[in-house]
C-alpha cells in the first residue's frame, strides 16, 4: 500500500480545493433553486410569450457545452467584466442550475390534476396562496427525484472549473500527481481514488435525503 494513502498533508492540501468546490456548489444550487422556482412558476403560467421566451433561453443554455460558457464568461468577457475564476464559475453555474431547474418545475406544475386548481379558486384563494399551500408541496414531491439528480450533477460538474484557474479539489490533485508522481508511478490511481471518494461522499447523501423524504411523504 502506498505511503501516499496516508499522507496527511495531501489530504490537507485537497481539503483545501474541497472548500472551493464547496462553495462553488453551494451558492450555485441556492441561486439555482430559487431562480429555477421563480422562473418555473412563470413558465407554466400560459402565457405564450414568457414561454417562448423561457423556451428559447433554456435551449441555448442547455445545448451550449459548460466548458464553453466559462471560457465565454471568463475569457470572452473579460475585457468588459473584471472578474475571478470563481466568480465566473458561479454565474456559469447558476444559469446553468437556474434553467435545468425552471424546466423542471415547469413539468412538475403540469403534471398536478386540473381539480386541483379547481378546488383552490373555489376556496377564493388567492394565485399567491393557492401556489404556496397547495400546488407548490404538490409539486416538491414529484420534483425531488429529478432535483436531487441535477444537484448531484452540478456538484460533480463544478470539477470543469479548474479549466479556468479556479483551484479547486481537481486541481489540487493535478498539482499533488505531478509532485508524487516522482516518488511513484502509482501516484494518479491512489491521488484520483481520493477524489472519487471525495465526490462519493458528497452525493452520497443527497440521495438518502431523496429516500427519507420519499418514503416520510409517502
Amino acid at each position: 500500500m502506498s505511503e501516499i494513502l496516508f499522507d496527511l498533508d495531501i489530504y490537507k492540501r485537497l481539503f483545501e480545493g474541497l472548500k472551493v468546490t464547496l462553495f462553488i456548489s453551494f451558492v450555485s444550487i441556492f441561486f439555482s433553486i430559487i431562480g429555477g422556482l421563480i422562473l418555473g412558476v412563470f413558465m407554466s403560467l400560459g402565457n405564450k410569450i414568457i414561454f417562448y421566451i423561457l423556451k428559447i433561453m433554456l435551449e441555448i443554455v442547455r445545448f451550449m457545452p459548460i466548458i464553453v460558457w466559462l471560457f465565454l464568461i471568463y475569457f470572452g468577457m473579460s475585457s468588459w467584466l473584471s472578474l475571478d475564476a470563481i466568480t465566473a464559475s458561479i454565474i456559469v453555474f447558476v444559469i446553468w442550475g437556474v434553467f435545468e431547474m425552471m424546466d423542471l418545475v415547469r413539468g412538475a406544475l403540469l403534471s398536478i390534476p386540473k381539480h386541483q386548481f379547481e378546488s383552490s379558486n373555489a376556496l377564493a384563494l388567492s394565485k399567491y396562496q393557492m401556489y404556496r399551500f397547495i400546488i407548490l408541496p404538490l409539486a416538491a414531491r414529484r420534483l425531488l427525484p429529478s432535483v436531487i439528480n441535477l444537484l448531484s450533477r452540478m456538484i460533480k460538474t463544478t470539477s470543469v472549473a479548474y479549466l479556468i484557474g479556479v483551484v479547486d479539489v481537481l486541481a489540487i490533485g493535478n498539482q499533488l500527481k505531478e509532485v508524487t508522481l516522482l516518488t511513484s508511478n502509482f501516484a494518479p490511481l491512489y491521488i484520483y481514488t481520493i477524489i472519487f471518494f471525495i465526490y462519493f461522499i458528497i452525493c452520497y447523501p443527497l440521495s438518502k435525503i431523496s429516500k427519507i423524504l420519499e418514503q416520510r411523504w409517502s
